[in-house]
This record gives C-alpha cells, sequence and structure tokens, in this order.
C-alpha cells in the first residue's frame, strides 16, 4: 500500500500523526510558511531576488507556496526536477548544473519551448554550440547563465579569462540569451562558526567580483549574479553583489544546518524553524539503555551526520544506526520510558536527500494530519 491508501483516511482527524505507519517523512505546514515569509521579507527588505533551490523539497506544492510568496522561479539541479516542475505550473526555473548529454540537451531544448522564463547554467564553449544547435532545431530560445568555479573544482569556468571565452560564444549564438553568472559557494555554506564563514566567503566574493569586472570590460556585464545559500545568506546580503538568491534548505533546517551559527554572536535563536521530520516507532525495548526503531539507513541520509531526536523521553540520546531497516537511541534508563509502538519525531541529518527517499510529505498542523503531498520529484537525477 503507498501513502494515500494508508493515510489519506486519517487527514483532518485530530491528533492523527500519532497514527501514521512510520517510518514516515512529516512536514509542519506553519512552520514551514513562516521560513518561506522569513526568508521572503528578508530579502525583499535588500531588494534582491529570490529562486529558491527545489532540490531541497523536489516538491510542486512548496515551490507554489514559494513563488506566492515572491520567489522570481526556482532552481533546480537537473533537467529530470526541472520538468517536473515545469509541467507542475512552475515558471521561471534556473537549471544549476550543466546540462551536456546529447539525449539531456534535446529535453532542454524541448522543456525551453513549454517553460516560460527557463535558464540553464554553462561552464563550456562546446556545450553552448551544442545548445545553440538543439535549440535552433527545436525552434526555442534558451536563457542562460556562466557557471563560475568558486574552488571546488565541481562545475564552473576556472577564470576570469574562461568567463569571457565563454561569453563571447554565448552572443554569438542566435538562440542563447546571455543573462550573468552563478557562483555557489557550496563547501563554504556548513562551516560551523559566523566569523570562520564570513571571512570564507569574503574571500570567494572579492574573486566573483575580478570576474565580474573583466566580464564588464569585454563588454559583457552580467545582469544577474545568481547563487548563495542558507548558511551564507545574509553574509552575502552585507557585501552586496548577488542578484537573486538560491537559498534551498531554509524551509526545512537540518541538523547541518541548526549545527551552525547563522546570524552571528549574540543573535539568539537560528532565524528559521525546523519544518521537517521523520518519525519513527520502537520496534524493540529488550536491551537496556537502548531502544531500536524502525528508520535506518533506508529512512535518513547518511552523509550529515546522524539524527537526532526532536522531542519527548528520548531527547538527547545517542543515535547510532543499526543497518537498513533500524536504528538504536541509547540514553539512561530509556527502555522504561519508551516501550514498543511508541512514537519518536527525528531531525534528520541533510533534507535534501533524506527527502527523496520518500514518496510523500505528510503535512500536518499540530498533530493533525491536514494533508499528503508528493515529492513531485523524487528520483529525477537525470
Amino acid at each position: 500500500m503507498d501513502d494515500r491508501e494508508l493515510h489519506a483516511r486519517l487527514i483532518g482527524q485530530q491528533g492523527s500523526r500519532a497514527a501514521l505507519n512510520t517510518p514516515v517523512l512529516v512536514l509542519d505546514l506553519d512552520a514551514l510558511d513562516r521560513n518561506i515569509g522569513t526568508m521572503a521579507a528578508t530579502l525583499k527588505a535588500k531588494g534582491v531576488g529570490s529562486r529558491p533551490h527545489a532540490k531541497t523539497h523536489k516538491s510542486v506544492d512548496i515551490a507554489k507556496r514559494q513563488l506566492a510568496a515572491g520567489a522570481l522561479g526556482v532552481c533546480c539541479a537537473k533537467i529530470g526536477e526541472a520538468e517536473v516542475l515545469a509541467d507542475g505550473g512552475i515558471t521561471g526555473i534556473l537549471i544549476t548544473s550543466p546540462v551536456t548529454a546529447p539525449g539531456a540537451i534535446a529535453r532542454l531544448a524541448a522543456l525551453a519551448k513549454r517553460s516560460p522564463g527557463l535558464m540553464a547554467a554553462v561552464d563550456n564553449p562546446e556545450v553552448a554550440k551544442r545548445l545553440q544547435h538543439a535549440l535552433a532545431e527545436a525552434g526555442a530560445t534558451l536563457d542562460v547563465a556562466i557557471d563560475i568555479d568558486p574552488g571546488i573544482r565541481r562545475t564552473g569556468v576556472a577564470s576570469a579569462a574562461d568567463a569571457v571565452a565563454l561569453a563571447e560564444a554565448i552572443v554569438v549564438a542566435d538562440n542563447l540569451l546571455y543573462r550573468g553568472v552563478q557562483y555557489y559557494c557550496g563547501a563554504q555554506q556548513h562551516i560551523e562558526g559566523f566569523a570562520e564563514r564570513r571571512a570564507a566567503i569574503v574571500e570567494r566574493t572579492d574573486y566573483l567580483k575580478t570576474v565580474i569586472a573583466a566580464l564588464i570590460e569585454a563588454g559583457y556585464p552580467p545582469e544577474i549574479v545568481t547563487g548563495s545559500g542558507t548558511g551564507t545568506h545574509l553574509i552575502d546580503l552585507e557585501l552586496g553583489v548577488f542578484t537573486e538568491y538560491q537559498t534551498g534548505s531554509y524551509v526545512f533546517m537540518d541538523k547541518q544546518y541548526l549545527d551552525c551559527d547563522l546570524a552571528g554572536e549574540g543573535a539568539g535563536a537560528p532565524p528559521f524553524e525546523t519544518s521537517l521530520a521523520v518519525d519513527a516507532r520502537v520496534v524493540s525495548a529488550n536491551s537496556e539503555p537502548l531502544i531500536t526503531i524502525d528508520a535506518g539507513f533506508k529512512s535518513l541520509s547518511t552523509d550529515g551526520g546522524v539524527a537526532v531526536v526532536q522531542r519527548g523521553p528520548a531527547e538527547g540520546a545517542m543515535f547510532v544506526f543499526m543497518g537498513d531497516e533500524h536504528a538504536a537511541l541509547i540514553a539512561p534508563e530509556i527502555a522504561k520510558k519508551l516501550r514498543p509502538g511508541d512514537a519518536v519525531s527525528l531531525t534528520v541529518p541533510h533534507c535534501d536527500p533524506t527527502v527523496n527517499l520518500y514518496d510523500f510529505y505528510h503535512v500536518v498542523r499540530g498533530d493533525t494530519l491536514i494533508d499528503l503531498w508528493p515529492v513531485s520529484a523524487r528520483g529525477r537525477a537525470r
């Protein structure tokens, strides 16, 4: 049975969160909306745009709420994500990873015909030529942004000279429309200390300024400078280079970001709330001081540490993966506090890959299930 068959009958029933079959992905709607509103207001106050990254949530429903709050569009990591969101009515999509395979380029050209405001990142003149050929055959045009390597050597042009050469290749292509540059400092987002993170971003932003200066001098001033992330958005706003922001994880706030001082010393609580959880259940409590829950490697990402208990008797317990289906929570006398069948709610280590493990968000208000939203672009990695 899928989630709709299991849980649709529980929608609207008071306290129905407690009746969900576990493990299950749970989304607190009020916290989600407050997070979306906080980010939208923060960026609007500085006069910059928002194009939040949908690779975090992969959801048409959440993207619509971001657009309603004033976002210019959304970002997608892969063309498969973009196709799903476009077909769900989302406009202003930026594909942030270069599209290079022949089949994918053909799909991108087809998507450009039906998706208003579609934009894609490009980091290679030869790929720009391939895109031009496919777009000309399809009778479509495509906005493009030059992807600039922030130093991690994953994607992006490697120098200011390379950026200028790519701009030259783009502007002579009739079906490509040069819009600006993309610059995402992913390695800096999770530096836990604010001062250390700020110093790292200042240094990387100084490099970005040299690339922009070279483009301006060559006659290719960028209309759009897109980038930033949840971890650095306040610092980037202070530095004032980006025209639009790709923040993504702020909607959920996973453990990786909760471990970071996002706003600086003396700022108090993080500016965003934890809205996402995996609810699990105790399946065994026979080995004090340990209980076993039904959420293991198949239910939680493993690339960002381990989950933590959000609330209840197991709060503060040590989490240990125990295989594909199980994990342990370890704390003094925990097996007396929690018995088989009891529920626990977990803050996930890394939200993006955890979300990709589930078919649906179980949307709650308080402890009541109010809706089921599909993880629309789940598994669309190509």
